[in-house]
């Protein structure tokens, strides 16, 4: 127990800091002593179109900030551990200005940090992905921490959990020509919590991607042919000049953001007290 400095008496450690990067050692080792639920956020740093900042991984800390009080707020005792702000490579990994990891140094990582975590009795973790090339390492690793150790951590990725919730707020219609990368719903969620970060003068007029194998583009890193996806090993600075792809940014709106948020935060609170209740 630490003592008050001049006095020999013992102080209390309890806090109200929610990042685990703020807290003292004595602090950590009071708060890892109760077993709290700690989110790990991951996006990447990549081309987001000529209109926001690169760094998706803001957006995934900025969530998950918000999911951690809320949840502590109804009783569930959550923290947040520092963003990954470099994610695994994948079609956006060439984009001018971006850092990615390779799918085997994210695997490395993503072991490490797990690990590190679970040695000292947090096993009671959940993933807020916000960047698509986190998926299959997130999965891998995921899995074979919970075979060799016991320890089931979910992921949650936020922006497919974010398109999902378009439709309710712009409608079907509207929804459908926003999504896109560059365009909803990240660009939305930016400019609601980083306002002075998105250049609403550089929202490009959306672009028909290239084609490959005289294929149109279905997806990222897929093209379409006869109604079927099909891989390719493409990079999107091959198909598109901004990065952007299927979706119309001028459509994006601080207020669409703030409605994003809120239901995404409120989801993801639901499914972490949800989940402590229950967690082994």
């Amino acid at each position: 127990m630490p003592q008050e400095r001049g006095t020999g008496q013992a102080v209390g450690v309890e806090t109200d800091k929610r990042r685990l990067a703020e807290l003292t050692a004595e602090e950590a080792r009071a708060v890892f002593a109760r077993r709290p639920v700690v989110l790990l956020p991951l996006g990447s740093h990549e081309d987001q179109g000529p209109h926001a900042p690169m760094g998706d991984h803001l957006a995934a800390g900025a969530i998950a900030d918000r999911v951690a009080a809320r949840a502590t707020a109804r009783g569930v005792e959550t923290y947040v551990a520092p963003t990954l702000p470099f994610g695994g490579g994948n079609f956006f990994a060439t984009t001018v200005g971006g850092i990615a990891l390779s799918q085997t140094t994210m695997r490395a990582v993503l072991e490490d940090i797990f690990a590190s975590l679970v040695d000292q009795g947090i096993d009671r973790l959940i993933v807020l992905n916000g960047h698509g090339g986190n998926v299959e390492p997130v999965n891998d690793v995921t899995r074979t921490l919970y075979r060799r150790r016991k320890v089931l951590v979910p992921s949650l990725y936020l922006w497919r959990i974010g398109y999902a919730l378009l439709p309710e707020i712009l409608g079907p219609e509207t929804a459908k020509r926003a999504s896109g990368h560059g365009a909803d719903p990240l660009t939305s969620v930016y400019w609601h919590l980083f306002p002075d970060l998105v250049r609403p003068d550089l929202v490009p007029e959306p672009i028909a991607p290239g084609r490959v194998l005289d294929l149109p583009m279905a997806g990222f890193g897929t093209v379409s042919f006869e109604g079927a996806e099909v891989s390719v090993p493409v990079a999107v600075d091959e198909i598109s000049p901004n990065a952007v792809l299927h979706g119309d940014a001028r459509l994006s709106s601080p207020e669409t953001g703030a409605a994003l948020v809120d239901r995404l935060v409120e989801r993801v609170t639901r499914f972490t007290v949800h989940f402590a209740g229950r967690a082994p």
